[in-house]
């Protein structure tokens, strides 16, 4: 099947299901990926898809609503983050039952610049996944939105020192992995950044110890140091 921008979501769907692997499903189950409404394609297949189908926004939200999980991170990839609302963020964050849905659709809610409103207010959620959305895209913003002063990024770091307990597992990489990002932002960034790690290295919280012991790891590695422009002469 040819795919176009003119293709309907009844369209990719079954072109979707003529792409499926079952031997793929089991090596997705393998990273925590939760494979029950799965096909079995591969990002790149998807990335594939999605350059065929283009942006479409009502086509998107029929992809998602079919509960797929290829279709739903189609859905993000040619959503218009210019068209897209909050409520229907809401909606999707509501559904996200996978770490790589939540970390797709992440991406595109900075994209459509909802981080000042929906971070906090997902960090507060009590659901796994939702919180995972909001540290996820903490650290989407640290690396994307260059242009942002660095000073709105920096001021993600009290929300991460606060969830920093939560020792679930995919709120817990998300945490360390926003704070790594703003660690390895720029130089200015860097140092606040390294100094919340050191603190929440030393913690009696056994999740926060882990957030801070790994980010200081990477903080301080030469590599980073030298991208950053921080080796000691």
């Amino acid at each position: 099947m040819s795919l176009s921008p003119a293709s309907t979501a009844d369209e990719i769907i079954g072109h979707l299901r003529s792409l499926g692997s079952q031997d793929n499903l089991a090596g997705m189950a393998r990273f925590g990926i939760v494979t029950e409404t799965a096909l079995g394609l591969s990002n790149v297949q998807l990335h594939t898809v999605r350059r065929q189908v283009k942006v479409d926004h009502r086509r998107a939200l029929a992809l998602w609503q079919t509960g797929i999980r290829e279709a739903r991170i189609l859905a993000a990839f040619t959503a218009d983050p210019k068209a897209l609302t909050r409520d229907e963020a809401r909606r999707w964050a509501d559904d996200c039952n996978s770490w790589e849905v939540v970390d797709t659709v992440a991406d595109l809610f900075v994209t459509a610049r909802f981080d000042e409103k929906l971070i906090p207010e997902f960090a507060a959620d009590e659901r796994e996944f939702v919180r995972r959305i909001a540290f996820a895209m903490i650290a989407t913003a640290a690396v994307h939105l260059k242009k942002e002063p660095d000073a709105t990024i920096l001021a993600w770091l009290p929300l991460i020192e606060q969830h920093s307990g939560d020792g679930r597992n995919f709120v817990k990489k998300a945490v360390n992995w926003a704070l790594r990002q703003i660690g390895k932002r720029n130089a200015t960034c860097h140092g606040p950044a390294l100094a919340l790690a050191q603190r929440l290295a030393e913690s009696s919280d056994r999740a926060a110890r882990w957030t801070g012991k790994d980010a200081v790891r990477e903080l301080e590695s030469d590599k980073v140091r030298g991208r950053l422009g921080l080796v000691e002469s």
